[in-house]
């Protein structure tokens, strides 16, 4: 076994808090299509989990990834049922030298409106990506591409800046992996929803059929596909978008719907699991929830009047001092979450609780003296007032009872006053950035590895910015993680990314908080649930049938 599929399948034990429901009724959706290798009926999906844009250089949340998933190709996909990549449209894909990752195509691949898909459009899909670097965009796991070569039609040498790069291919697997039409998208601007859609350029197992943003998209199969799923289950699939997670489980019940996909709160998962219609299921995973700090404009940060670097990471201490996760995770989502004392999930190669002894009571319970105490010794007069942003519909509707419970935590030490603050998430995600001091993430990871949870976050260069653009740069630590990456000895690896977890706990750019657990609920009637539930994490409409 490979060290990198030795850390895939340790990353299996992980949770996250995906919700798939499915209703035992008949479906309001047309079942007249005859359906793909299962023969099954058309599906209807629900979610609340929403759209930023299709474009994947312009958006790196789970709502618009799930879409990618559907309508575009990859290079390489997960195996179902693993965290191992195999290849998807290419026919193979190997390191011919430490820093040259080398993948041919198959032949006559083809793009669902005709168009031939060769390397230049391969090429063109990684080039757009860091040139066009949308802040919102998956650009920062490039940071390791030097530059593309294509000899011929059918051939891309990636040319990378660390060899033997372990993580490359699973990042050609994830949300910077699809592969767009070079003669519909854009090379220097994110291209429109309607574009793509009129252009129809897809070219994975299903293509767009009609699309109302974050209303209903009507999927259906496409004949180019020639991927590693294989033909799809179901001929046709549209997917409704909920503002209230509430009506999406009246309709999971009342069978209006077939499956409920994210997100649902934990007194809804209680009372649907009670429902002798649905069958509770476990899948691995791996969600995470934290605080975002903005370093430019939190209390003290470096763009305020009172611009002061100790009393700025003074606060961010006194935070973690003062959060109970242990209660959040109780009371607001009755254990459906765990704690999370580090910036590497538990159950990962490198996991590691730094927090939970640096902060706190040193056994996950608060301690308002040491808060008291970070913010005395700093010259940081109290009560300190926290400006603190949250979306009440990207991570489920628990998310108000959960940072309400923040407020109350901090403001109950009497060092804080808390400004708390929603945004819906379209608005959040162009917002986050330049107007949030403290805010609200959670993040899907794009592949089982601790590297995915460190470098989009903490790796910021010039040439290759972070995902969170909260002006945090240490420059001793992005050498600390483009070292690790190349490290085949895995117990060495593993240290170098406890040591990096060290760094973060010092310097805090984000405070960890919860892990999730995956939880599904489906009838016998919807095929493939325990396929698409896997240690990819990638939900996979092409292998649900009827």
């Amino acid at each position: 076994m490979t060290r990198t599929r030795a850390l895939l399948k340790a990353g299996a034990a992980l949770s996250a808090t995906a919700l798939l429901l499915s209703a035992c009724s008949t479906s309001t959706t047309d079942t007249s299509g005859e359906g793909g290798e299962g023969g099954g009926e058309a599906l209807t999906i629900g979610t609340t989990d929403k759209v930023t844009v299709l474009d994947p250089a312009g958006s790196y949340d789970n709502g618009s990834f799930f879409v990618m998933q559907q309508v575009f190709p990859f290079l390489l996909a997960y195996t179902p049922g693993t965290a191992e990549t195999e290849p998807d449209i290419a026919e193979s894909a190997e390191f011919t030298e430490p820093t040259k990752y080398e993948v041919k195509l198959k032949e006559g691949l083809k793009f669902s409106n005709g168009n031939d898909l060769t390397s230049s459009d391969v090429k063109f899909s990684f080039d757009r990506q860091k040139s066009i670097q949308d802040p919102n965009g998956p650009s920062s796991l490039l940071g390791g591409l030097e530059s593309i070569d294509t000899p011929d039609e059918q051939t891309v040498v990636f040319n990378l800046t660390r060899e033997n790069d372990q993580t490359f291919p699973l990042v050609l697997a994830g949300p910077a992996g699809p592969i767009v039409d070079e003669d519909v998208f854009s090379a220097e601007e994110i291209t429109a929803d309607d574009d793509i859609v009129s252009g129809e350029a897809f070219g994975g197992p299903y293509a767009i059929d009609s699309y109302q943003f974050n209303e209903l998209v009507s999927y259906k199969a496409n004949p180019e596909y020639q991927g590693a799923l294989g033909e799809p289950k179901s001929d046709a699939v549209q997917m409704r978008y909920y503002t209230d997670a509430n009506n999406m489980k009246l309709d999971v019940q009342s069978g209006t719907i077939d499956v409920a996909w994210r997100s649902l709160s934990a007194t809804d998962i209680e009372d649907l699991g009670g429902d002798d219609n649905l069958t509770v299921h476990e899948g691995p995973g791996g969600e995470i929830r934290y605080i975002v700090f903005n370093l430019d404009s939190m209390p003290f940060g470096t763009e305020t009047d009172e611009a002061d670097e100790d009393k700025a990471k003074a606060v961010r201490q006194a935070m973690a001092h003062s959060i109970d996760r242990e209660a959040i995770a109780e009371q607001v989502y009755k254990g459906t979450y765990t704690p999370l004392f580090g910036h590497v999930p538990d159950g990962l190669p490198g996991a590691a609780e730094e927090l939970k002894s640096a902060y706190g009571d040193g056994s996950g319970g608060a301690d308002v003296e040491k808060a008291k105490q970070a913010l005395e010794d700093a010259g940081v007069e109290t009560p300190v007032e926290i400006k603190l942003q949250y979306s009440p519909d990207h991570y489920g509707p628990s998310s108000g009872d959960e940072y309400a419970q923040i407020k109350d935590q901090l403001e109950s030490t009497e060092l804080f006053t808390v400004d708390l603050q929603s945004t819906e998430w379209v608005q959040y995600a162009e917002e986050r950035i330049d107007a949030y001091p403290q805010y609200q993430l959670g993040w899907f990871p794009d592949y089982s590895d601790a590297d995915n949870y460190l470098v989009p976050f903490f790796y910021n260069t010039e040439d290759s910015p972070s995902f969170l653009g909260n002006d945090y740069t240490n420059d001793e630590l992005n050498q600390k993680l483009d070292e690790q990456v190349s490290m085949e000895d895995e117990g060495e690896r593993t240290t170098a990314i406890e040591d990096i977890q060290k760094t973060l706990s010092e310097d805090l750019p984000t405070l960890p908080l919860l892990q999730g657990e995956q939880i599904a609920v489906a009838n016998s009637e919807v095929t493939g649930i325990e396929d698409t539930l896997d240690p990819s994490f990638q939900f996979r409409l092409a292998l649900l049938g009827k």
